[in-house]
């Protein structure tokens, strides 16, 4: 008897382990699918404005839509994740972040009569040798040199002398953020004809892009050194900012999306139009097939075409004032400097040469190369 009950239980066993082997997550069917990056659909940054942009073209192009978060953050698990999407019949398959390039460039040849749209990031292989953007791929960039160089303009335009810059890590995107903030606060002090050197900055990459107690603390520290604004440009790191200057009554930056609903402290952001190019390529899939002109190439959305800039409009109000938590600076300043960026009356730099292979500039590098007077640099 005994030697049955086992016989039956390790059957019972094995049709369990089966089942779980083979179980996979249900995905509905759907023309259009975005897959997470490492954060939640409601991130309020990245993942939220691209999938903000799905929403808006799917419901008034009534297209199938919905999102799939990977099961685990490596190449692999958007790989499984590209997987999933496909199987549910995805036409389009959108992948917001750069930490789906590596995943892009091999699903780009797996799955030929998928069109991918992969926002700021170029495909290339894990060891980072070979680059190739295929037909089916729309790479999207962003100049984000020039959003940043509106927020730290508008800064010291408002009369704040002491910056404070917190990046993720020092991948190209963050990069540019930080300098285009430098170049922007030089500019807005040679204007207001401030002495050299009068305005701070406290320069800091988190090597993350997390919200965690160090990052918190990094920015309580640079507040009661002095610091009055902080340019938080590391996705989920701007919420530790956020906790430490709503403690310390200080003022952040946001970025890649409107942050102003996250807290009280963000007087403005430094945004992409993440939902306006999602839009535009896939109007040009469904709508004028055009998509050539994104496919096999990478387009960058800047000032020109809308595809950077502070926020104008406050959500829900039809009269709201997007600048009110400035004390002087105001939409009429905003729009003129915003109309000189956009012809390309202005030269912003978006690289300069870093000796350090983490990416981390000196403060030397960042004084020479950007052309630093006004500006005083510190990094830490």
């Amino acid at each position: 008897m005994k030697k049955v009950i086992a016989i039956v239980l390790t059957i019972m066993l094995m049709s369990m382990m089966f089942v779980g082997c083979n179980t996979a997550p249900k995905v509905a069917e759907s023309e259009i699918i975005l897959i997470t990056d490492k954060g939640n659909i409601d991130d309020k940054s990245f993942n939220q404005g691209s999938w903000e942009g799905v929403v808006e073209f799917a419901t008034a192009n009534n297209k199938t839509h919905t999102y799939i978060k990977p099961e685990e953050v490596s190449d692999a698990g958007y790989l499984a994740a590209i997987d999933l999407a496909v199987k549910a019949k995805a036409k389009v398959i959108v992948t917001p972040g750069f930490l789906f390039e590596v995943a892009i460039y091999e699903a780009q040849t797996k799955y030929p009569d998928v069109k991918f749209i992969l926002l700021d990031g170029t495909p290339h292989t894990a060891d980072w040798t070979t680059f190739e953007t295929k037909e089916n791929v729309a790479s999207i960039l962003y100049a984000e040199e020039e959003s940043a160089y509106l927020a730290g303009y508008a800064a010291v335009m408002d009369g704040m002398t002491n910056l404070g810059f917190m990046g993720g890590m020092a991948v190209p995107a963050v990069q540019a953020f930080g300098y285009g903030f430098l170049q922007g606060a030089e500019d807005a002090a040679v204007e207001l004809g401030l002495a050299d050197g009068s305005v701070k900055v406290t320069y800091h990459y988190t090597g993350n892009f997390d919200e965690n107690d160090t990052n918190k603390a990094t920015a309580k520290t640079m507040y009661q050194e002095g610091v009055e604004v902080i340019f938080a440009a590391g996705g989920s790191v701007g919420k530790s900012v956020m906790s430490a200057a709503a403690e310390s009554d200080a003022k952040v930056i946001g970025v890649d999306v409107d942050q102003r609903y996250d807290s009280e402290t963000v007087i403005t952001s430094a945004m992409k139009g993440l939902g306006t190019s999602v839009i535009d390529v896939l109007d040009s899939i469904f709508n004028t097939d055009s998509f050539a002109t994104y496919g096999g190439k990478t387009t960058y959305f800047n000032a020109a075409n809308d595809g950077v800039g502070l926020p104008t409009v406050v959500i829900g109000e039809a009269d709201g004032n997007a600048f009110d938590r400035f004390s002087t600076f105001d939409k009429a300043a905003y729009d003129e400097l915003f109309a000189t960026v956009a012809s390309g009356g202005l030269s912003i730099l978006r690289n300069i040469t870093v000796a350090d292979a983490t990416g981390y500039a000196t403060a030397q590098e960042l004084t020479s190369q950007l052309g630093l007077v006004k500006v005083s640099v510190t990094t830490r």
